[in-house]
């Protein structure tokens, strides 16, 4: 374990310390987020597999310029076509986007809808509309807040005040803001020209491109809950206006005799063929017997096709894969004929007949298809991998590889040096790779590995060895792979029938008056995010849930049963939108065949034995033997709901009774934040939520290594911070975009602090003791310097051919000692000095600093003075040698105040080397230098020497060209032989001076 070094402050401060007190000393109260915005976090990616992108805006006059919009990490831009895409988005109020747009005549105007427009169990919500106008530069929020998800946007094409949204509303639960809303000035004001009712909104809408007056709009009914979600109702239909949106006629419903179908209805994409507006497309969702493999068992509706602008319909064909997900139908700008479908990625060249599902290089999850207007070659595809570009009509695909989106469901970490990072993503599997490589280019998508497949979730290391890597895919299926030799051992408890590769698991819906759900071909019950844990005390124990707590002793070959923790409420009895379910249900219960579930388990890290468990309906359970006996105390979390969701469980490595639950209710439409802590094995609780700001929604807390107090929680919005174990919570932003940060963890060793962020990759803040240590005796102070880990000498080194610009490149740690201190009040100079076991001075660092954190970085090498260079030339290399590893200590002084702290320098690990031949070389180093030193004083002095002779040297020559002058007017015209003297002396005197300029 690496130890880290304890500042010394100075004997003057201990006896001074009042007088050196900062004036108006903050407190965990007053205590904000810019004061801990010196600490800046690194990102590491990945972005080999990129992440969900919903929705794309493209500059039709310049397709080199368009927008990215993704599901949780915000708007990025490119103005080359993708080589390069810079993030526009990431710092406004949420970080879920629904929909882009941008106007066509005036391109710097930008509209963002925020909140996916997809329905799943991981979907998340945003704030209403943005608009941009200056190209994405800054945003303005417009409004909406509550309709928490925009299906589409649409500019009026010679108006750009002109603007429709199709707000969708809450996915969660009913709301009055949904709908869709129409604004006349620029957003101004809103008003809200098509409405159905509390429970459906408006998800998709389509303006006919030869009259802006006729539009198309698709309302949709749907709902999710923690244990289902029905997918359709009556709310759903096709829509058109004729007079700008002002009034509208339901073109769908019982009674209507146009060709397109009766009954209730999922949702609904719309498409107008460019070349001839009067040419519509739309795909309809109906079916029964929803599931992901096949759609529909029993397919209805799909797509049909208008000539005449919607007044009749022709049914052309059924296909209409996974529709709650998709649903983007898509005819070609210049090719009626050409249809393209999504989430399975497919064409038509028969106008929606037949498809044809191309073999492709991409992810096989689309979210839309855009196609050039200009070039039917010109393809673009969006979908939960990523980005894609062809210019062979979506047969082959550029891969954008350096989108760093991926969104990350929980993060681990290993004890290898240097250590590695490991964690499951949204539907693309599970990876690891380093948190530092050696080379200067950084860590590229080649440097991670792939562990698993589908969704990836918790990954976990066995750090007594390094060798056993435990990953998980949806609803448990976890796995054991050693590291070494690559071997694979599924080791998923419960039922062995249904293996997750060809499940069909989504229950068969029986009458819910039978006693039991029957399954079919199914595995047992369990969790999308199924949680399970390695023994703090035994590597070769594991817990793990489904539906119920299972133990193996001998890392998963062998469990057992430790009991059904959940309500054992039967789902088929838990109506959704009013409605009992049924096999006729749209896209009835996708993303969720269980419920309920175990959802959190945690062990003691100081005493074996004491379990807790979470589940998804609201269970908190606590064993103190192991398993043998349970105590349910959900009932004691005060304001906890009762089927409110146990994300997760932190046990205390301070306090053996005290553990943290981190619980939401965002799946029953409640916001609000539920965060508790016990201090006595679960008797009783407190809440802690303290000033967190309202309906952040907590996700995970994790406790600090070195103080119980300090606690750090990750929400859907973002990272926070508190000192005083919850009783005040501050934002922790720095550099970092706002995101859902989905997991922390603390490296033990490096104390680093390890974020996995669902849209934005993994982020560490290196050395993570200033936020350990801080206190309100530090906040008291002038100066304070904190603990160090120890640095080491990397030398990082080139190793790659040429790679372009489409080349993602990941942050590697600083190859520098890390110096975090805290300032009372702004300072202009904050100077450190380095000195060695004999208190030499080796280095000196100057830096500025804000009140707050601050932290400034020694290159680990000897800081030596240098003569100034020749007039002309600059100064190049290092400052000085490295200095030989070991220990020492950094003073800090700022305005007449000091704090010392101390830096253990650690060699390159690839280095073997002893301290005697370091020394030497150090030393032979120094000398070198220093005799480098005197001989540019002396070239100093040569050069001015050489300039004082060159002086002399004209001064000469003008002399000698003077007194000739002189002598020719006096005795006239020079002899031959003084011409020859004078040319001589001229010579002599050029020679000169080539040889003073040398």
């Amino acid at each position: 374990m690496h130890p880290f070094r304890s500042p010394r402050s100075t004997l003057l401060f201990a006896v001074l310390a009042l007088a050196f007190a900062a004036p108006d000393a903050l407190t965990a109260q007053s205590l904000a987020s810019e004061h801990l915005s010196g600490l800046p976090f690194r990102t590491i990616g990945p972005a080999a597999m990129s992440g969900r992108i919903v929705d794309l805006a493209v500059v039709e006059s310049d397709p080199d310029v368009f927008y990215v919009a993704t599901s949780t990490g915000g708007v990025w831009k490119t103005t080359n076509r993708a080589v390069t895409l810079t993030p526009v988005f990431e710092h406004e109020n949420t970080h879920s986007v629904g929909a882009i747009t941008v106007h066509q005549r005036d391109t710097s105007i930008v509209w963002v809808g925020t909140g996916e427009r997809a329905s799943r169990q991981s979907s998340s919500w945003g704030d209403g509309v943005y608009k941009s106008t200056d190209g994405g530069t800054t945003w303005t929020h417009m409004g909406l807040s509550d309709s928490k998800h925009i299906g589409r946007i649409v500019l009026h094409p010679d108006n750009p005040d002109i603007v429709w949204v199709a707000a969708m509303g809450h996915l969660w639960g009913p709301n009055e803001e949904r709908g869709l809303y129409k604004s006349t000035d620029g957003g101004r004001t809103w008003t809200r020209v098509l409405n159905v009712d509390r429970d459906t909104g408006v998800v998709d809408v389509a303006l006919d491109p030869s009259d802006p007056n006729t539009l198309y709009a698709s309302s949709y009914q749907r709902r999710r809950r923690p244990y289902g979600f029905n997918g359709g109702g009556p709310g759903s239909a096709l829509w058109k206006s004729t007079d700008g949106g002002e009034t509208w006629n339901r073109l769908t419903g019982s009674g209507m005799d146009n060709g397109l179908p009766t009954g209730e209805m999922g949702r609904i994409g719309i498409s107008v063929y460019r070349s001839d507006p009067r040419i519509v497309y739309v795909s309809i969702e109906q079916g029964e017997r929803y599931n992901a493999s096949t759609a529909y068992e029993q397919r209805a509706a799909g797509i049909y096709r208008s000539e005449d602008r919607g007044a009749t319909w022709t049914h052309m064909g059924d296909w209409n894969p996974r529709p709650m997900y998709a649903s983007q139908i898509l005819v070609d700008p210049s090719d009626d004929q050409r249809i393209y479908m999504v989430n399975t990625y497919s064409w038509s060249d028969d106008g929606g007949k037949t498809f044809t599902v191309p073999d492709q290089s991409l992810h096989g999850d689309d979210r839309l298809v855009w196609v050039d207007p200009t070039d039917s070659n010109h393809v673009m595809k969006a979908d939960d991998g990523g980005l894609g570009l062809s210019w062979d009509r979506g047969v082959t695909w550029l891969y954008i590889s350096d989108l760093p989106v991926s969104q990350f469901y929980r993060v681990t970490y290993d004890l290898n040096d240097p250590y590695r990072v490991y964690g499951g993503l949204q539907d693309n599997g599970s990876w690891g790779g380093p948190n530092q490589v050696f080379r200067s280019e950084g860590i590229i998508n080649a440097d991670w590995q792939r562990y698993g497949g589908g969704d990836g979730f918790l990954n976990l290391v066995d750090t007594t060895t390094n060798r056993w890597l435990y990953t998980e895919s949806q609803y448990l299926g976890l796995d054991r792979v050693d590291l070494v030799s690559g071997e694979r051992t599924s080791i998923r408890p419960g039922d062995s029938i249904g293996a997750i590769g060809g499940r069909r698991n989504w229950s068969t819906w029986p009458d819910p008056t039978l006693p039991d759900e029957r399954l079919g071909n199914a595995m047992a019950p369990a969790n999308w995010e199924g949680p399970f844990l390695i023994s703090p005390h035994n590597a070769a124990t594991i817990y793990a849930g489904t539906d119920v707590l299972w133990r193996s002793r001998d890392r998963g070959e062998r469990w057992e049963h430790l009991g059904n923790l959940t309500t054992g409420v039967k789902r088929q009895t838990l109506p959704i939108m009013g409605q009992m379910p049924d096999s006729s249900t749209l896209s009835l219960d996708d993303g969720i065949p269980y419920y309920p579930t175990l959802s959190a388990i945690a062990e003691s890290p100081l005493l074996p034995g004491v379990l807790y468990v979470g589940t998804d309906d609201g269970q908190v359970q606590v064993s103190r033997d192991a398993g043998e006996r349970w105590e349910e105390v959900s009932a004691r979390l005060p304001g906890l709901p009762d089927d409110a969701w146990i994300n997760d469980i932190e046990v205390s490595r301070h306090a053996p009774g005290r553990a943290y639950v981190s619980a939401n209710n965002y799946r029953n439409d409640d916001y609000a934040n539920y965060l508790y802590r016990t201090d006595d094995f679960g008797r009783t609780w407190r809440a802690i939520t303290g000033d967190l700001p309202a309906e952040r929604v907590v996700r995970v807390l994790r406790e600090d290594l070195d103080r119980g107090d300090v606690l750090y929680l990750g929400t859907e919005f973002g990272l926070w911070y508190s000192m005083d174990a919850g009783a005040h919570w501050v934002e922790l932003r720095s550099n970092l975009p706002l995101q859902p940060i989905n997991d922390i963890r603390i490296h033990p060793h490096e104390r680093d602090l390890i974020l996995g962020t669902h849209g934005r990759g993994i982020w560490i803040l290196d050395q993570n003791l200033a936020l350990s240590h801080l206190t309100p005796d530090v906040m008291g102070a002038r100066l304070h310097a904190f603990p160090t880990v120890p640095a080491r000498q990397i030398r990082y080194r080139s190793e790659l051919p040429h790679t372009g610009d489409v080349f993602y490149q990941g942050e590697n740690p600083p190859a520098a000692a890390l110096v975090d201190y805290w300032l009372g009040a702004d300072s202009a100079q904050v100077v450190a000095t380095v000195l060695d076991r004999d208190g030499t001075q080796v280095a000196r660092v100057t830096s500025t600093g804000q009140r707050g954190l601050n932290r400034l970085q020694w290159d680990l090498r000897h800081t030596a003075e240098r003569p100034a260079a020749p007039q002309g030339r600059a100064r190049r290399g290092p400052s000085g040698p490295l200095v030989v590893p070991g220990l020492y200590t950094v003073r800090l002084e700022s305005g007449g105040t000091t704090s010392e702290t101390q830096v253990e320098v650690r060699e390159d690990p690839r280095i073997d080397a002893s301290i005697g031949t370091r020394t030497a070389w150090t030393q032979m180093l120094l000398d070198l230098y220093a005799l480098r030193h005197e001989a540019e004083a002396l070239q100093g002095r040569v050069a001015d020497g050489n300039e004082r002779l060159r002086a002399e040297t004209n001064e000469l020559v003008s002399r000698i060209s003077g007194l000739v002058g002189e002598a020719e007017d006096r005795v006239g015209p020079l002899t031959a032989d003084q011409a020859s003297e004078r040319a001589y002396y001229e010579r002599m005197l050029r020679t000169l001076g080539g040889e003073v300029g040398r």
